[in-house]
């Protein structure tokens, strides 16, 4: 295979990563009581010219787990109301084992080995989708257990913001205020962030590497 063609597959990318966007919106900040409410993610694919787009959008509304604690301050901030018979919630577990069921299809497809949380400040998000994983019982987990893709890292690098609104509107991306705070449009924001991001590092030359002969 060409050095050129090699470098725009998106398994030789991310060191064999594979690169999915997620959002996770809670009751709390502890991951192992506090409730997880809404999650959402977009897988990401690469062209033929090595441009990174998104992919495949999964979004649910999530049962508080048996237990699990419900912190005001926090509802007060991400307005999710976890009783509402409206919100057509489905079970912490349905939700996650509809999202590796994606994720391992994605890994299969793209010929990576380990599938990557990419989120906004994504430790946060990381903690959380790891101990729902742990609450359902899976074992085949496809996520990198520690390493993950910060855009708030990125963001601060490439840009001298880290706020994802002001990341945002940096790099030249709309960003709506009043619909923050739901998993879906920050997963949206994050994934355009990400792939501009990472376009961008390639238009200025930085992606391929410079092989030496």
């Amino acid at each position: 295979m060409p050095i050129t063609e090699k470098f725009n597959l998106l398994n030789n990318r991310f060191r064999s990563f594979y690169p999915v966007v997620i959002d996770i919106e809670t009751a709390g900040f502890n991951p192992q009581t506090d409730a997880v409410l809404e999650i959402a993610l977009i897988t990401l694919k690469m062209d033929k010219l090595g441009w990174l787009h998104k992919a495949n959008t999964l979004h649910f509304h999530i049962k508080p787990f048996q237990g699990s604690i419900i912190n005001s301050d926090a509802i007060a901030f991400n307005k999710i109301d976890p009783f509402n018979p409206l919100r057509g919630a489905i079970s912490e577990k349905l939700a996650i084992e509809s999202i590796l069921e994606t994720v391992q299809r994605g890994i299969q497809i793209e010929n990576c080995r380990k599938s990557i949380v990419v989120a906004h400040n994504a430790n946060f998000d990381h903690n959380f989708l790891m101990a729902a994983i742990q609450r359902v019982k899976i074992k085949q987990n496809p996520f990198h257990p520690f390493v993950t893709f910060d855009t708030a890292s990125l963001s601060a690098l490439v840009l001298g913001e880290t706020v994802l609104a002001k990341a945002c509107k940096a790099i030249g991306l709309s960003f709506d205020n009043n619909q923050a705070h739901s998993a879906l449009y920050d997963t949206l924001q994050t994934a355009n962030l990400f792939c501009e991001l990472v376009n961008r590092w390639k238009k200025l030359g930085g992606w391929p590497i410079n092989i030496k002969k």
